[in-house]
């Protein structure tokens, strides 16, 4: 090989140019396939920032543990002896095995099975089999703890101790937190159903974007509108209907589909009267009072994307994984609320299903529809639009930004959130 054909180093590459790939109303189409622009955002977007892990009901006993992976680490959620959760590196720190194997359990120690080191539930190395041989300082060899923060539940991570706060990150999104979790009259919601993973062929930014997009529905979904009984279906029936449904930006690429201002009557969110579920409109009512509850019942859950990688889809979590440039898992589960009876939780596990689930009346849709799309991008030099509703932005006294439901708010919003992030010197 001559001077001329050696590979470049990875200093001497150009600089990707973000600010040109993603513009005010269009993007690149080469941001979805090239691996060199995937392995810069994982690196500032989900090594650099908070990404989330889980929620703490999933490990509610001292020395319960989940795993999970973000971008290429396999990470492990652990509630400690002290009532602390931490997320700790899966990797021993002796010759990098996992400690870990199993997707979730109960430890009273982690113990790595190649050569058995003993680590406590806060990452502290206790033994070494052979010490006498073994010179360094146990206390130098802990497992990487990363910093950890929690909201209400909802506990996010990240590699970057010098990340501005969790409150900070969230900002008004900590709303959309709150109305979920404020669907249960304790304030507290359960993620105990387990979760369910589904491989898509496609880039990982194509879920956020789909999960909050109300201009495809109509065509995508066209069989959800036949089973739902709802003035919800009408306001995702026309692109160009005067519809009292919002989309909203809320900041840090954090967005929102508010369906909220097209219900009239409680639980009409969920397809059942309120007379179904008598018990839980007193317990909402005691919780909250009679007029908050109320409109609690109302409004219902949201539907909004915290970013990166959680989607709150109204009474469901959904986590999104990537993989590769070409390739992401997402996982979901139903989001059970506590302090309420049996059988309403069973219709969230039902409905749940029915969106989600293999066979469902909208997962497989959107699934198809990303890898026609990642398929159509492969080698494009094309721009797509993200001009939808610009002219017609609205903006309210708090700053967020708000749109027609079948307008482009949230999708602009994320990509102008994620080229800020993956242009930041």
């Amino acid at each position: 090989m001559n001077k001329q054909q050696r590979p470049q180093s990875e200093s001497e590459k150009p600089a990707i140019d973000y600010t040109n790939l993603i513009q005010s109303d269009r993007i690149h189409g080469s941001l979805y396939t090239r691996q060199d622009i995937f392995d810069e955002e994982m690196d500032r977007v989900f090594y650099g920032n908070w990404v989330f892990i889980g929620h703490d009901s999933e490990i509610p006993k001292t020395g319960d543990y989940v795993c999970r992976t973000i971008a290429r680490e396999s990470l492990v959620m652990v509630r400690t002896r002290d009532d602390n959760i931490n997320v700790m590196i899966n990797r021993c720190a002796h010759r990098g095995n996992m400690i870990c194997v199993h997707p979730e359990g109960n430890a009273k120690f982690l113990k790595c099975l190649y050569h058995g080191w003993i680590y406590s539930l806060n990452g502290e190395l206790l033994d070494v089999p052979g010490p006498g041989r073994f010179a360094k300082e146990k206390s130098d060899l802990p497992l990487r703890v990363l910093r950890t923060e929690n909201y209400r539940g909802f506990v996010f991570a990240t590699f970057n101790a010098g990340v501005a706060s969790l409150e900070d990150h969230l900002g008004h999104a900590k709303r959309l937190i709150d109305r979920n979790v404020e669907m249960s009259p304790t304030g507290k919601i359960n993620l105990s159903a387990g979760w369910v993973k589904h491989k898509f062929e496609g880039n990982w930014k194509m879920l956020p974007e789909n999960d909050t997009d109300g201009y495809h529905v109509q065509f995508v979904h066209s069989s959800l509108k036949k089973v739902i009984d709802s003035d919800y279906a009408d306001a995702i029936t026309d692109p160009d209907e005067e519809t009292l449904a919002r989309t909203r930006d809320w900041g840090g690429g954090h967005v929102e589909l508010d369906f909220a201002p097209v219900y009239t009557k409680p639980l009409e969110w969920l397809g059942a009267p309120i007379s179904r579920f008598p018990d839980y409109a007193k317990d909402m009512a005691a919780a909250y009072g009679e007029e908050a509850g109320m409109r609690k019942l109302i409004d219902g859950p949201s539907h909004a994307t915290i970013f990166p990688n959680l989607f709150l889809g109204e009474m469901n979590i959904v986590i999104i994984q990537p993989v590769n440039a070409n390739e992401c898992v997402q996982w979901h589960t139903p989001m059970l609320l506590e302090g309420v009876a049996d059988d309403l939780n069973n219709k969230f596990m039902r409905q749940s299903e029915a969106a989600l689930g293999p066979a469902s009346l909208v997962l497989a849709d959107d699934g198809i529809i990303s890898e026609r799309q990642q398929i159509a991008l492969q080698g494009a030099s094309s721009w797509l639009e993200l001009s939808r509703g610009a002219e017609r932005e609205e903006v309210d006294e708090y700053g967020v930004r708000s749109g027609r439901i079948s307008d482009e708010v949230t999708n602009r919003s994320f990509w102008h959130h994620y080229r800020d992030i993956m242009s930041a010197v």
